[in-house]
């Protein structure tokens, strides 16, 4: 996909908006369809809350602006969240769609015998949660155009990111699952070509009961109220449904939150603005830095590459990190701002990230790198420190600063 920006692109390609064709940021089913509100008392139903429930709203003269557990990028929100739930207490065994903007998930179909396993070359019952997260292409294209898909996969690992987090809270261990039959669940779930599935997480336990495939028998529902298809995006999907010869990851992360402080900074998650060029303690960043790089449990497990621009940490040399090691010594808080399509957030933080990687598997690196990225957002705000996600960049001047030609996935920036 020719998505790159450059000095040159955003110049003379600026982007318009249509206002009058700004799409929906939620997707709720008919009311013919039992709707069960999530009860905050009850364990399974402050699990599934804490994936994507929306933590605030802000009201400005004729706009309603609601703030979820997850950022995403322009406060579009591109995915949404279903799941299967099978022997949990207080949710029926059936196959569900968390309808975020009510706080209700809902009741899609009743499993018995049946259900969703076999999607995932499973022969037998898997009791637990399996999740799936989709994306509505157009919330993001309406304003993002061509590059969209990859603000789609960002916004879906942030997603992988927030389940992460609620399992850490309740006590629950994951899977994240890339390579299973996409296409036949998008058919299944009557998606037609305007919504798309791009990974599953497994919080399961297998059993020796046999299933069979669930028919759905869903009506189409506009999860964006407009659309306008684009080629490009489509095509990039169906073109990177393929996993080439995925490395799986069976070790467990291991976090060391306070969970119930953990609970509070997950509500009170925000994107930061601006940074007061203050400067963050070494044992901070090397605290944040153990959180982002906890293994990721997944049937394909990307490598990456995390580069970290140092421009104020307490204790540390001015210069550029690759994976831990330094690889130049000077300030180059200016330059990255300028690769930040010249934000100064990009040059007045305490750290500025970009995460690369020279994988083929590209709706996997991309989701990884959400969820290493929204685990920086956590990591920080934990210890008081404010983050940014940055999506939009100079790709090849990256780089050019790096030293490597490479794939860059994301940057972000942390600071006070």
């Amino acid at each position: 996909m020719k998505t790159k920006h450059s000095y040159y692109s955003v110049r003379s390609s600026p982007n318009r908006l249509d206002w009058d064709n700004q799409p929906s940021a939620f997707k709720s089913y008919p009311e013919k369809f039992a709707k069960i509100k999530l009860d905050m008392e009850k364990e399974n139903h402050s699990f599934i809350f804490f994936t994507a429930g929306i933590t605030a709203k802000k009201t400005y003269p004729g706009v309603e602006y609601y703030l979820r557990v997850n950022p995403s990028a322009g406060a579009l929100y591109p995915n949404e969240i279903y799941f299967q739930s099978r022997n949990n207490e207080g949710i029926e065994d059936g196959i569900y769609h968390f309808d975020i903007q009510s706080s209700r998930i809902t009741f899609l179909k009743r499993i018995t015998d049946e259900g969703i396993e076999p999607f995932f070359n499973l022969k037998e019952k898997q009791n637990g949660f399996i999740f799936l997260i989709s994306s509505i292409y157009y919330r993001s294209s309406w304003k993002y155009k061509n590059r969209a898909f990859r603000y789609c996969l960002l916004d879906a690992g942030h997603l992988l990111g927030t389940i992460e987090a609620s399992c850490y809270i309740h006590e629950k261990e994951y899977d994240i699952i890339y390579d299973f039959d996409k296409q036949a669940l998008n058919e299944a779930f009557n998606f037609d070509n305007q919504e798309f599935f791009t990974s599953a997480v497994f919080i399961t336990k297998k059993t020796d009961k046999k299933v069979t495939k669930a028919e759905l028998n869903l009506p189409l529902v506009d999860g964006s109220l407009y659309f306008e298809k684009n080629e490009m995006i489509e095509k990039a999907y169906i073109d990177s449904l393929k996993v080439q010869n995925p490395q799986k990851q069976i070790f467990k992360p291991n976090f060391n939150f306070n969970k119930s402080f953990f609970k509070e900074i997950i509500l009170k998650r925000r994107s930061i603005r601006e940074f007061t060029k203050q400067s963050i303690s070494k044992i901070e960043f090397e605290s944040i830095m153990q959180a982002v790089n906890n293994l990721v449990t997944s049937n394909c497990d990307e490598e990456l590459n995390l580069y970290c621009v140092i421009n104020r940490v307490q204790g540390m040399k001015l210069g550029l990190i690759k994976n831990g090691v330094f690889i130049k010594e000077a300030d180059f808080a200016s330059k990255a701002g300028y690769l930040c399509l010249e934000q100064n957030l990009g040059k007045d933080s305490a750290v500025t990230f970009f995460i690369t990687s020279n994988s083929k598997n590209y709706q996997a690196m991309y989701q990884k790198a959400g969820l290493l990225g929204h685990r920086l957002y956590l990591a920080s705000n934990y210890l008081g420190i404010g983050c940014s996600g940055i999506g939009a960049y100079y790709d090849d001047e990256v780089c050019e600063f790096i030293g490597e030609y490479t794939q860059v996935l994301y940057a972000l920036a942390i600071g006070k």
